[in-house]
């Protein structure tokens, strides 16, 4: 049973950091690409960033690039989403997701485990 279990949201000044934490649980997460989308109110979800199976290649959409990494740690199985320099445009709930397949990707349509999802706030 695939689980993916988000963390560290919350709310923060702008310019701030927050990291955020993603434990998965039901297979390894060495297995699959592990991405991360936001969405806000009315507005589609989004993906942020992403990181494929053997570290070397990550995606990251361009309104965090130079802001945001994305980085596991294979044996806690755990995918972190580091923060910085954050806008209020980056206030959304933010999701967990694990892709159906390696390599990395962005498309939604790749990914069909997602997390409960947790808050990030910029006031």
């Amino acid at each position: 049973h695939v689980q993916l279990v988000e963390s560290g949201g919350g709310t923060v000044q702008a310019g701030g950091s927050v990291r955020l934490s993603c434990g998965v649980s039901g297979y390894s997460s060495q297995d699959y690409c592990i991405g991360w989308f936001r969405q806000t109110p009315g507005r589609e979800r989004e993906a942020v960033a992403a990181i494929d199976t053997d570290d070397r290649a990550t995606y990251y959409a361009e309104t965090v690039k130079g802001r945001f990494t994305i980085s596991r740690d294979n044996a806690k199985n755990t995918v972190y989403l580091q923060m910085n320099s954050l806008k209020s445009e980056d206030t959304a709930v933010h999701y967990c997701v694990r892709a159906l397949r390696t390599g990395v990707t962005a498309n939604l349509a790749d990914f069909g485990y997602w997390g409960q999802g947790t808050q990030v706030t910029v006031s």
